[in-house]
């Protein structure tokens, strides 16, 4: 047994904790939590933690995730330093818009966001409207205002800076609210991730023909629409992840759609094999229950 070895086996006997070099390395990074669904569907509820305790919040999922959402942001202080809404689909902003109507104890300095207006909505996707309506009446109440992100903006807090690369595309018809989620690319020192929301194939195509295309390359992807039917392979490969977070749940993971795996219509199990060609190392799933990476 080396010396070091020694030294620390009688400082832990003494009831001392040791946190070794590498170990104390991992806690100079931010850590992100990827929220567990509460109603079993497919949902987007992520948590940032900088290595100062400020509290970053993208999307939050249906308004019956935002009980647990509450907790563990009281948990971590009942702070949130700044909140991300990637798209004003129900999946995504309805958690929001549930605490905004009551938020208790919980503060919520700056929310951010590239909305599509009312008007769009109504006119291309119609059945979105009251959920777009719904949000901005409860941020009214609430005395809120989204500040509007922009292409290209770079937010830095704490050794953590916030890129970000993708906004609303109102013309982008096809898929529309999907296409006009905020893609933002998250990193520090030690890791990044790219944050894609719902975009899809269109949405992905014009960020990559653009000046951000050499951006995408990331640690970590968050799976685009849940890791089916959203950007194309062509993107993944320019953003070539080691690592993926999949906000999906079992039966989506197994495209099952009540007739067993592999009957559904969706296409998670193509998209997965395309991560198998990239060597991605792992897989971070939505239906594991609440994902910590440090």
């Amino acid at each position: 047994m080396c010396r070091k070895q020694t030294l620390s086996l009688l400082l832990i006997v003494a009831g001392i904790f040791v946190i070794s070099e590498c170990c104390f390395a991992r806690t100079k990074t931010f850590v992100l939590w990827q929220l567990p669904s509460q109603t079993g569907g497919q949902m987007n509820s992520y948590v940032l933690q900088t290595v100062n305790g400020k509290i970053i919040v993208i999307d939050g999922g249906y308004a019956e995730d935002a009980p647990y959402l509450k907790g563990f942001l009281a948990a971590l202080g009942n702070h949130v330093d700044m909140w991300f809404v990637s798209h004003q689909h129900i999946d995504h902003i309805n958690a929001l818009t549930a605490i905004l109507q009551s938020s208790g104890d919980l503060k919520i300095d700056k929310i951010y966001g590239s909305m599509l207006d009312e008007t769009w909505i109504k006119k291309h996707e119609q059945g979105m409207l009251k959920t777009a309506t719904d949000f901005n009446d409860a941020l009214q109440k609430a005395q809120k205002e989204v500040v509007e992100l922009t292409l290209g903006q770079i937010i830095k807090i704490d050794g953590m800076t916030i890129e970000i690369m993708g906004i609303k595309n109102p013309e982008i018809i096809a898929n529309g609210i999907n296409n006009s989620s905020v893609v933002m690319r998250v990193w520090d020192a030690c890791k990044s991730v790219l944050f894609t929301s719902d975009l899809g194939v269109e949405g992905g195509q014009k960020l990559m023909k653009g000046t951000y295309r050499n951006h995408l390359k990331s640690d970590y992807v968050q799976m685009s629409h849940h890791g089916q039917s959203g950007v194309d392979v062509f993107f993944y490969k320019a953003v070539s992840p080691k690592y993926c977070i999949w906000p999906t749940p079992l039966w989506l993971w197994d495209n099952d759609d009540g007739h067993g795996k592999g009957k559904g219509p969706w296409k998670t199990q193509e998209v997965l094999g395309w991560m198998d060609k990239l060597k991605v190392q792992k897989h971070y799933r939505l239906f594991d229950g609440l994902i910590t990476i440090r």
